[in-house]
């Protein structure tokens, strides 16, 4: 499998956004997988994202969110539930649907 890197979070081309960035409740469709700006060493976590699924193309929703608004960010996926931390929720990029 390969993935595409899409440009740096600080260019993201315009209507898309990052999971990290979305409000609760918030559905969003992902575009695509991203390294992190200044995060070394994503090659790996953007392939195990891709393996559970976190796909373009598919529906994303955002529960809720830890204490304080923080981590975990749990997130759905079609029927599966996720926990992620901040620096994968960063690493996904989306267009909320209308």
């Amino acid at each position: 499998m390969t993935l595409a890197t899409l440009s740096s979070p600080t260019s993201l081309p315009a209507g898309v956004l990052l999971l990290a960035d979305l409000a609760p409740q918030q559905v969003s469709t992902i575009v695509g997988l991203a390294a992190a700006q200044g995060e070394p060493g994503n090659a790996g976590l953007l392939q195990r994202l891709a393996e559970l699924g976190f796909m373009a193309g598919e529906t994303i929703c955002v529960l809720r969110r830890g204490p304080g608004g923080r981590e975990p960010i749990a997130v759905q996926v079609g029927d599966t539930v996720f926990a992620l931390r901040r620096h994968e929720a960063r690493c996904i990029q989306v267009r909320v649907c209308a």
